[in-house]
């Protein structure tokens, strides 16, 4: 089984023959049962964090020089970090994320698709034209950062993705950590010139929280916020649109204005292709889990993918329903204390740029019947483009000047 390309078979012979295996190459133990899963981001005492930001391949030396050299780190701040300073950081930026202040940015969400929706004609890939900016510029103004190139910052995060989950050379870790140094860089210094508390920056300023921790919370931030999002909105367009092209008698995409029917089917992607399909433990003691003996300090990769097709818990879990009763039953944004602080908004921006490109575009149909590109990072898998042929909404009947 390749980990970074992992196939549906794979996975289900995985959780009905091997629920928790040790993978021979990278040394992790996969851990493939829903209840399993949960079980183990349920209880942060037997396991740990710390393991969660790791590079999937270990970076040598020299560049770990060339990050050092840049002042690099990543302390335990937010997703990996099982010490007591994680309550209080992950308050400190739930503030800038509470549900009404969400809620608040539908209108704004839906303006950004509309701007890009109005540039588009003809057969588009919709990851550049619509996906892949979105994210970044709502993430940055629910925190209330300005004055950022978001090109360079899209820059830096893929880069920074490969560079810790990918399956990477010595020279190509060496391409990776240059931008990734120069992200924190540029974070590093925009913290320190922070003022104030009404940005994320400042607020870390205020908090007093030491340079080298918000520099580091900020970078696996400014990333996974709105990253992720990009690779959800090319799942649901994708899963939509794929389910459109098998059963063209059940047609999804001219329902999609429907109440509920873009939420369901954001949901029914979470489950069946989360864009984050595994994450990382540390066992902190010897464990047992479906009957198998874990040592202590084991790493597990638990396959939040696979979680979410488990027969144990979803009826005919590989078909995409999204009228599945219990839809968010899924594990795609984590469970427990690091329950992933973005998931309401992720949700709010999939369902309203959905609804907004069908609008925009009831016919729209995908140009190729051909599987897309991935992304195969060990825990981020979506596609990597989106492409589609483009019918417009049929417009206001011209107004006919009566001859005189």
């Amino acid at each position: 089984m390749d980990l970074f390309q992992p196939e549906p078979a794979d996975l289900r012979s995985l959780r009905e023959n091997a629920p928790v295996h040790r993978d021979e190459r990278t040394g992790l133990w996969l851990v493939s049962r829903y209840d399993d899963v949960r079980a183990v981001l349920a209880d942060a005492r037997r396991f740990h964090p710390d393991n969660a930001l790791d590079a999937v391949v270990p970076i040598p030396r020299p560049v770990l020089r060339v990050l050092a050299r840049a002042g690099f780190s990543l302390p335990p701040t937010l997703a990996n970090n099982g010490t007591g300073t994680h309550a209080d950081l992950r308050r400190l930026v739930a503030r800038f994320l509470t549900p009404a202040r969400v809620a608040a940015l539908g209108p704004r969400i839906a303006e950004l698709a509309a701007e890009r929706l109005d540039r588009l004609s003809g057969r588009v890939d919709l990851h550049p034209a619509l996906a892949r900016d979105l994210p970044a510029i709502v993430l940055l103004e629910v925190l209330g950062i300005r004055d950022v190139d978001v090109d360079a910052l899209k820059a830096w995060s893929t880069a920074s993705l490969e560079l810790f989950w990918g399956d990477v050379t010595v020279e190509r870790q060496h391409e990776l950590a240059r931008p990734a140094a120069a992200f924190h860089q540029w974070l590093t210094a925009r913290i320190k010139a922070a003022r104030g508390d009404d940005d994320l920056f400042g607020a870390l300023r205020s908090a007093e929280v030491p340079i080298r921790d918000a520099a580091g919370l900020c970078y696996f931030l400014l990333i996974a916020g709105q990253e992720t999002t990009t690779q959800l909105l090319c799942a649901v367009f994708h899963a939509v649109l794929r389910h459109d092209v098998d059963r063209p008698g059940d047609r999804l995409w001219s329902r999609l204005d429907e109440p509920g029917v873009a939420a369901a089917c954001v949901e029914e992607v979470l489950r069946r292709d989360p864009p984050v399909s595994t994450w990382r433990r540390v066992a902190a003691e010897p464990v047992t889990l479906s009957g198998v003996d874990v040592p202590a300090g084991a790493p597990l990769l638990l396959m939040l993918a696979g979680s979410g097709s488990d027969p144990a818990v979803f009826d005919d879990p590989e078909r995409f329903c999204p009228a599945r009763p219990r839809n968010r039953r899924h594990l795609a944004f984590g469970h427990g204390r690091h329950f992933c602080l973005g998931a309401g908004l992720a949700r709010l921006e999939a369902q309203v740029v959905l609804r907004e490109t069908a609008r925009r575009f009831p016919e729209l149909r995908l140009a190729s019947a051909e599987p897309p590109p991935m992304l195969g990072l060990l825990s981020f898998r979506a596609p990597l483009s989106v492409e589609v042929d483009l019918v417009p909404a049929p417009g206001p009947e011209p107004v006919r000047l009566a001859r005189v």
